[in-house]
């Protein structure tokens, strides 16, 4: 099993190159972050060629942070700030090597805000195709984010379906689809199709996954006997210096492969 580590929580004290060179020595596999923008693409791009690592993935812009946005692109009335926000994660992403950007569907609701979200994300899969970048999004639990736009995994896939281009797929945040739908073992197995990028942290305090109620050592093996390689995203927010908290992978037996479950689909 591999893993990403997600630098918006991660080594969040330090700058991106630093952080990125702390989870190499960790020993992470790739990294990933969320708004990289305050800090220059040639010096990450240059840490992440000396690390030999990958940035996975990076959001778009949030918006008016002290006005309480939390992402543009379902918002009506803001399709202009929205398309300039997935335009600069877009260059920001094909400067690094990222092959993912999730887009950040903001506070809204209704019919409208679905439809305003759906044509601003096929702008985002055109936009992103002729360089290879996959478009994510992913659904977030009512309690961190309430009133945010997307917060299931069957509002997504009908949102992928309305766009019904092959470079959209989910962000699967483990612990925000347990907070809003539970079922976890199931619902990876039946939605690996659709997933871009698979997230992890202990539920319900998003610490590392070495507590709580959901056993990651199951949903680990799990998703490495349906054949996932990508590695996995540790978005968690540790509750002391990050390196005291990697424990839970330093247990991993490295270059384990589980058994293939009955009647699983793989990728």
């Amino acid at each position: 099993m591999k893993f990403s580590a997600n630098l918006g929580f991660l080594w969040n004290d330090r700058s991106l190159p630093d952080a990125i060179r702390a989870a190499k020595s960790a020993g992470f596999d790739a990294v990933e972050c969320h708004w990289p923008y305050d800090f220059n693409a040639v010096d990450v791009k240059s840490a992440l060629s000396e690390t030999r690592l990958t940035m996975l993935s990076l959001n778009t812009r949030r918006g008016d942070v002290r006005a309480g946005d939390n992402g543009l692109s379902a918002i009506p009335g803001r399709e202009a700030e929205a398309r300039a926000a997935i335009d600069e994660a877009i260059a920001y992403a094909s400067a690094i090597g990222a092959p993912n950007i999730h887009v950040m569907a903001g506070f809204a609701q209704g019919n409208d805000a679905h439809q305003v979200f759906a044509d601003n994300l096929k702008y985002a899969c055109a936009g992103a195709a002729p360089l290879g970048i996959t478009i994510l999004i992913e659904p977030l639990n009512k309690y961190d984010a309430p009133g945010y736009f997307l917060t299931t995994t069957d509002q997504a896939l009908e949102i992928i379906e309305t766009v019904g281009t092959t470079n959209l797929k989910l962000m699967f945040d483990c612990y925000h689809v347990q907070l809003m739908e539970g079922d976890l073992t199931h619902r990876i197995v039946a939605l690996l199709p659709f997933i871009g990028h698979i997230q992890f942290a202990s539920v319900p305090d998003r610490g590392a996954p070495d507590h709580g109620e959901v056993d990651y050592s199951h949903i680990f093996d799990l998703i490495g006997s349906l054949g996932y390689g990508v590695p996995l995203g540790a978005e968690y927010k540790p509750t002391r210096d990050t390196d005291d908290t990697l424990g839970w992978m330093r247990a991993r037996p490295s270059g384990a492969r589980p058994v293939r479950p009955e009647g699983s689909r793989g990728r």
